[in-house]
């Protein structure tokens, strides 16, 4: 959850890019960031993989006139409307992007070689047909806010009773790369998002740094099985808000454009 997903980055400036926003090549580059190289495969009309700036283009050609986010995890197929092949591969991928205005999704396949410190990182999005419906659980901005200050709220009480909230050095590691994030003022979503969105996105991510430095903090103070039980109860419905909430935030684009058809 501290990271951005790649699906983000490719719906967030796609749609900069569909909306006149931002030039092609200044839009792949975004998406692309720190790997390597972002290619498409299994676009009409294309034999083979292409690069991101064709891919994009061909996608509004084919009809394309926005992107989504899907975030699914076992048990909850955040985002995704079908059909199951496109499911289970966005499911093992734990994300993908799903067009508007045209049936067809993209999945990324991720590929790493090169020592720790100097990865080379390719990534090719297979797209697929998908079903044209609306997807699966994602809340709209307004319902995704109230759901994170809610969550946030009773999920720090509960840790803070069990003394599992996170302490020592990988804890403060983790809240020092996120402030870090913060004080270089990265652009959390691209241009043409409305300010909401980019605070839902925010908050989201602030929640997923909770569950992550819980995770990762060991047991932290919880001695007892009861205690570790009753921490993994406060972190899934806490997590679960957290991926709904930067679904909601990245689809703010889409959800746009439906109020105004």
């Amino acid at each position: 959850m501290l990271s951005e997903p790649r699906s983000g980055r490719l719906a967030a400036w796609g749609n900069a890019l569909l909306a006149g926003l931002v030039s092609p090549d200044d839009a792949a580059l975004a998406v692309v960031g720190e790997d390597a190289v972002h290619r498409v495969g299994g676009l009409p009309g294309e034999a083979g993989p292409v690069g991101l700036t064709l891919a994009l283009g061909r996608l509004r050609g084919l009809g394309v006139t926005g992107f989504r986010v899907a975030l699914p995890a076992p048990g909850h197929p955040l985002g995704l409307s079908g059909p199951p092949e496109f499911n289970a591969r966005a499911l093992e991928a734990g994300e993908a992007v799903v067009a508007f205005g045209a049936p067809y999704g993209l999945v990324p396949e991720v590929r790493e070689a090169g020592p720790e410190g100097d990865l080379h990182v390719e990534v090719v999005w297979r797209c697929l047909a998908v079903r044209e419906a609306p997807p699966a659980d994602v809340p709209s901005l307004g319902e995704a806010e109230r759901e994170l200050a809610e969550g946030l709220r009773d999920a720090t009480a509960l840790l803070s009773r069990l003394d599992v909230a996170g302490s020592g050095p990988v804890a403060e590691a983790a809240l020092d790369a996120y402030r870090a994030r913060a004080e270089r003022g990265r652009e959390v979503l691209a241009p043409g998002y409305p300010p909401r969105a980019v605070r839902v996105l925010e908050l989201a991510q602030r929640v997923g740094l909770l569950v992550s430095v819980a995770h990762e903090s060991g047991h932290g103070g919880a001695v007892s099985a009861s205690q570790i039980a009753a921490r993994g109860e406060a972190l899934r419905p806490v997590e679960r808000v957290a991926r709904r909430a930067q679904v909601a935030a990245y689809n703010a684009y889409v959800e746009e454009l439906e109020r105004r058809r």
